[in-house]
Parts: structure tokens; sequence; C-alpha cells
């Protein structure tokens, strides 16, 4: 969304609150994250979300990125959510409850003909039985994921199993996304930085969960390590 999380926080109050057009909207207010105090900030993090395992250059990223919170003063603690192991699963059946039918409506309407999304081949639509199934397990799977929450500030993860993309690549390895689909669930506010490099050049990002509506938790702890890390670099020209 922005190239630092400068930006990130300068743009957040133009387009948080209530607009009176999109109904799920909550007229939260919305803290500062220059007044967010870092340290004791409680630290849950992990590398691996026992869905697929991660790049080397990926899991260290998060283990430098959890190394600088620490020698910051937060408390930092090397355990992931429990039943995180379900996400994928989880979500995979969520969006092709419908057979896919939704979001092919989207391509149409954006006028798509050709996309990268081999998940729609997987689309199988649901009965009644199976769909009332699905809500159940996500509700379930977002109670477990809030009770674990509760001892924590942030969560510290992978954005992705693997460095980013070659711009063309169709990112069929689907299970690698699922380390934000775990937070696409929960609806919990993240942000991502970039955390090093890959081997071949390309960016490796840390993401930071934080509690609902606290972006201002996510955004302070993101630009602490955003300078920690160097934030982005722009490739050569």
């Amino acid at each position: 969304m922005a190239r630092s999380v400068d930006d990130l926080s300068l743009l957040l109050p133009l387009i948080a609150g209530p607009d009176h057009i999109d109904p799920g909207l909550v007229p939260m207010p919305l803290d500062d994250p220059k007044a967010v105090a870092l340290t004791d900030l409680r630290v849950a993090f992990h590398s691996d979300n026992g869905i697929i395992t991660p790049s080397p250059e990926t899991a260290k990223v998060v283990r430098d990125a959890a190394a600088i919170l620490d020698d910051r003063g937060l408390i930092i603690n090397a355990v992931r959510p429990h039943g995180i192991e379900q996400s994928y699963d989880l979500m995979i059946g969520l969006l092709s409850a419908d057979g896919g039918a939704s979001i092919r409506r989207l391509l149409q309407d954006a006028g798509t003909k050709a996309h990268t999304l081999p998940w729609l081949g997987l689309a199988e639509p649901a009965d009644a039985t199976r769909f009332d199934a699905l809500m159940l397990k996500w509700s379930r799977f977002r109670s477990i994921m809030l009770s674990f929450f509760k001892d924590y500030d942030l969560i510290l993860s992978p954005v992705n199993a693997f460095p980013a993309m070659l711009p063309g690549s169709s990112g069929a390895d689907l299970e690698a996304f699922s380390y934000t689909m775990a937070y696409n669930m929960t609806g919990w506010p993240a942000a991502v930085v970039r955390g090093g490099t890959s081997p071949d050049g390309l960016p490796v990002g840390v993401q930071i969960v934080a509690h609902p509506w606290r972006e201002d938790v996510a955004l302070a702890v993101a630009g602490y390590l955003e300078k920690a890390l160097g934030g982005f670099n722009p490739p050569p020209i």
C-alpha cells in the first residue's frame, strides 16, 4: 500500500472510519503510532506455521526481527498460535464454497479474461450442510486464535513461506500464502515491512499482527523494524 511505514501512518487517518457507504466500517477511535511505548510489549513469534516450512532466508529474517525487538526491551516468546495449522484448509474451503462464483463475477466485472488464480480450479460448491460446518469451523478458529492472543500484544511471522515472487509468476504454491490467510480470517490488523533480501536479490518480508483496532501498535513496531532492518531498497535500474 505504501513504500514506507511513515506513508502508511499518513494514509490511515484519511481512510479510517465510517464513510456512510460501507456497512462493515466501525466508528472506532484511531490511536497514534507515535504514542505507543514499545518497551515491554509482549511478542509471540514463529517462523513455521506447521503448514509449509519457509525458506531458510525467510525464517532467518523473522528470527532477526525478533532479536532486534528483544534488544529493544520487548518481551519475546517463540511460540505460534494454537490452531493456526488449520488456516490453509479452512481458507480454501471458505473461498471455494460457492464454486468460485464470486471471484469469477469480480473478474468479469473488471473485464479480466485471463487470471493467475490456480485455486479456482479447486473450487467445489458446498451444500447447506457443508457450508454450515465451514461457518462453525471458522468461528471456532477465530475463538481459538483470540484465546491464544490474550497473552500477547503482537504476533511476528513470515509474510509468505518464500521471498517475493518474480514478476509474471503465478504463485501456484498456494500453501506459501497461508501465513497471511490466518489473519485474513481473524480480521486483525497487520503491517508488513521488508526484513531482508534473498540470495537472488528478492525482498523478504516480516509480518507484524496486532489486536483488533490496534493498528497503532502494528505500525509503531513496523516502523521500528523498518528502520532497524533497512526498509525499502530501490532496485538497480
